[in-house]
């Protein structure tokens, strides 16, 4: 008899087979208490792996079939064109086997770039992070509430939420909007859906990234879902050791875009390299000489408001020299798409545009601003004019 006790120093390692079937359980035992269930799809690898896992397990039978499912994709519009791509193809190998498959979008007013260029939003930073929650998580939290209306009832929301073997398991789900090769946003889903609406279950929280990979490579293709791309947005066949975060493209929040450094790596997506211009565009317009200051500030009462000399929203010229050099990007970014036979890629498309100059020609400015405001390079003096207070430095180059 050749079996052996483990030993304080050795660790046991779970089998692919065995992950899935934990996850059958875990869906044997949820799924079966709701009618409907929604699979919330960013087209990452980790929601990508449920939005195809689960599918297959209904279809071989090993989970019951609900009365429905629903998959929705969030569009940021700021997706890697590679996932954007295989997103697409998954939704329609989805809909070929009967699941309702729905393109959630932020608002026209919302979107990434019409409420920068449109409204003058500075770009986001990680003390004005307001990207994440009002282009993907804000939208989809609608799109729940709308499908908990249409039910009737409460369903059951699966997510691509995954820790492996980790310890630190919930500090790791409230982190993972953006370590350690997470989708961003995905963790919100888990900690900020009302119960009201649904009850979420993360079935591939347990699975090693070494699993995830090993479905999208070798298991979904089998299944006829076409998620090879996916690894190519993580860096190929080097994809678990890159160990790349993924979210929007060029993301000034993170501090290097690894994903898209990875990709260009691949001669077979050496167009993209435009895309590598957006993190500059992005610290250019955060520059005071893009943006507007407010002098002499006050509060309701009148005292000093504390924001004194603040900069704030983004000058008519930089939203349309904005404008102008995401456009260019991305034509940039199309010649080498049509050559290579691949789908046009669109940051700001013609009706984003369209929503742009309209909200140029009509002024709009982020709320308690004028447009009246002196532009942010100029110098002034920190002293109040009306109490005298301090004489300060004259400020010229201050970002924000």
């Amino acid at each position: 008899m050749s079996s052996k006790t483990p030993t304080l120093f050795e660790e046991y390692r779970q089998t692919m087979t065995e992950a899935i079937n934990m996850t059958t359980v875990s869906m044997q035992e949820y799924g079966a208490k709701y009618d409907h269930w929604v699979i919330a799809y960013s087209g990452g690898k980790d929601s990508s792996c449920v939005a195809t896992l689960i599918p297959q397990l209904i279809e071989n039978g090993n989970i019951p079939k609900p009365k429905s499912l629903t998959v929705l994709y969030a569009d940021t519009r700021m997706e890697l064109p590679p996932l954007q791509n295989s997103a697409m193809a998954v939704m329609d190998r989805l809909r070929d086997i009967g699941a309702d498959c729905r393109v959630v979008l932020p608002p026209m007013k919302d979107r990434f770039f019409v409420y920068m260029f449109g409204k003058g939003v500075p770009p986001p930073s990680n003390t004005f992070r307001w990207c994440t929650s009002q282009i993907k998580i804000e939208p989809m939290m609608e799109a729940l509430a709308e499908l908990r209306g249409k039910y009737g009832k409460k369903f059951l929301m699966l997510t691509g939420v995954r820790v492996g073997e980790s310890a630190q398991r919930d500090a790791r789900i409230a982190l993972s909007c953006g370590k350690n090769g997470a989708e961003c946003g995905q963790g919100w889903f888990q900690a900020t859906t009302p119960e009201k609406v649904a009850d979420t279950l993360a079935p591939i929280l347990h699975w090693r990234v070494c699993f995830v990979w090993k479905w999208l490579r070798q298991w979904a293709p089998i299944g006829g879902f076409p998620t090879e791309r996916v690894a190519d947005s993580y860096g190929g066949d080097e994809a678990e050791e890159v160990n790349a975060r993924t979210g929007c493209v060029g993301c000034n929040l993170a501090s290097k875009d690894t994903a898209l450094e990875t990709l260009l790596k691949e001669p077979r997506w050496a167009y993209l390299r435009p895309l590598m211009r957006l993190r500059p565009l992005y610290a250019e317009l955060k520059k005071p000489h893009n943006r507007l200051r407010k002098i002499n500030e006050r509060t309701k009462s009148g005292a000093l408001s504390k924001n004194q000399g603040r900069m704030g929203p983004l000058t008519m010229d930089a939203r349309r020299w904005g404008m102008d050099e995401v456009i260019s990007i991305q034509e940039a970014v199309n010649v080498g798409a049509r050559a290579a036979g691949d789908p046009e890629y669109f940051l700001i498309n013609a009706e984003e545009k369209a929503a742009i100059e309209e909200m140029i020609s009509a002024n709009t400015w982020p709320q308690k601003w004028t447009g009246d405001e002196q532009n942010a390079n100029a110098p002034f003096d920190e002293r109040d004019s009306v109490s005298g207070w301090s004489q300060g430095s004259m400020f010229t180059t201050q970002g924000g």
